[in-house]
């Protein structure tokens, strides 16, 4: 039977506002880790999944709910619980052995013991005989594996993963991953159980036994998706791309679906995604051309244009937005409204977008609706900012009006100036 490692339950974190109120970041999560499993959080940015495994980490208190580890809550960090970050956060005056050897110099072990225990997982994730090296030296998957060695070498019970492939370009974080996967299921590993943080699918799919996928804004867990493949697995695997393809159904699933035509937007506290009005035009223009003809599989096409779930799905929310693309079923398909963008020449564009950015984004409509009732036509970013900091936090804030000011500039909506911090109608009416 299997042994629990970790139960979570209940969990709640909120963050103070500048207004006073709180902003909620994780809510009702549940959650255990059992003796011999991965177990992947995977979900959008801004779900939530980093703050809990710091939660989990004793790095910080939740404002709800339990953490327990081995029967004891956690409230601060635990022998036992280790974690690999995205970044390599290396001291980069300390080599390579004495970086490792810092985790067990906190433990207060004979330097006999450190340097051996140090030097066996060094040996262990493959840097064997770079011990006196600096980090300076080393590529970015070598600086990766010092921190996975600085980790394991205090012979955690659960190590904590957070998106530790992310910063690697695409052939070392294969190698990476491969390399961990073999010496986990061959049990050399000194762990008895992994959380994984990703917003990767394949990555997902092909290192875990179950995916939890977290909602955002608040990060919820919405669904429970087990991974019954062997390992090691297969890409092109039919049973692997099935999966894939769930998790992309039900991930696009919790995406609202745009008001319909003629309808009244009224909302402007939506967090806009970041995303470029020429990547907008790049991505339907791929759409509607050969050989998708204006619909296309989501995994299909991300992966022939290389881009991973949190790049593919701001793309497709903002187009969905819009009303330029629908998106069911884990299919993307442009609107007879993206096929005339699409036609049009550079002016006409300009026009088409300007009238869906006006009709279904209710916030470009409010902004443009203030500098038309001022004198002056001018308005300070702090007017609007205040106004959807009571709704979203302060990233939520500075993201949502780029993605405005960026989409407004391109349809000639309206204008703005870093320098003096003002909204502006170039040309008003």
């Amino acid at each position: 039977m299997s042994t629990a490692l970790l139960d979570i339950h209940a969990l709640r974190q909120t963050f103070p506002k500048a207004d006073g109120g709180e902003l909620l970041v994780l809510d009702g999560i549940e959650l255990q880790l059992v003796q011999g499993q991965i177990v992947g959080l995977l979900g959008r940015t801004g779900s939530g999944k980093s703050t809990l495994l710091r939660a989990i980490a004793g790095l910080m208190r939740p404002s709800g709910g339990t953490i327990t580890y081995l029967g004891q809550p956690v409230l601060a960090p635990a022998p036992g619980i280790a974690m690999v970050f995205q970044g390599f956060a290396l001291f980069p005056w300390l080599t390579v052995l004495e970086n490792v050897q810092l985790g067990l110099e906190a433990l207060g072990l004979p330097e006999t013991e450190i340097r051996q225990r140090a030097l066996a997982a060094i040996d262990l994730i493959g840097l064997d005989g770079y011990e006196s090296a600096y980090p300076r030296e080393l590529s970015g998957g070598m600086r990766q594996r010092v921190g996975f060695a600085r980790a394991l070498v205090v012979h955690p019970n659960i190590l904590l993963m957070d998106e530790p492939f992310s910063a690697l370009d695409v052939l070392t974080a294969e190698t990476l991953r491969t390399d961990f996967l073999e010496l986990w299921s061959d049990g050399k590993l000194p762990i008895k159980g992994v959380l994984l943080v990703t917003h990767n699918i394949e990555e997902a799919v092909l290192m875990c036994d179950r995916i939890l996928l977290f909602s955002s804004n608040p990060g919820r867990i919405i669904r429970e998706i087990a991974v019954e493949l062997k390992q090691p697995r297969n890409r092109l695997d039919p049973h692997f791309r099935d999966l894939v393809e769930k998790i992309y159904v039900a991930m696009t699933a919790r995406t609202a679906t745009p008001p319909r035509v003629g309808a009244v937007a009224t909302s402007i506290d939506t967090i806009l995604p970041r995303v470029s009005a020429n990547l907008l035009s790049g991505f339907i223009e791929t759409l509607a051309a050969e050989p998708y003809s204006g619909k296309a599989d989501l995994p299909v096409i991300a992966e022939l244009l290389h881009m991973e779930a949190d790049d593919l799905f701001p793309v497709s929310d903002a187009l969905q937005m819009l009303n330029l693309v629908e998106v069911e079923g884990g299919d993307i398909k442009i609107t007879e409204t993206g096929k005339q963008f699409v036609e049009a020449g550079t002016d006409d564009r300009k026009k088409i977008f300007q009238r869906q950015l006006l009709s279904y984004v209710p916030l470009a409509a409010h902004i443009r609706r203030v500098l038309q009732e001022r004198a002056n036509h001018v308005a300070p970013k702090s007017r609007f900012f205040d106004e959807l900091e009571d709704h979203m936090g302060h990233d939520d804030v500075e993201q949502t009006l780029r993605s405005v000011t960026a989409w407004a500039r391109y349809a000639e909506v309206f204008a703005y100036d870093d320098d003096s911090q003002t909204f502006s109608l170039e040309n008003p009416t």
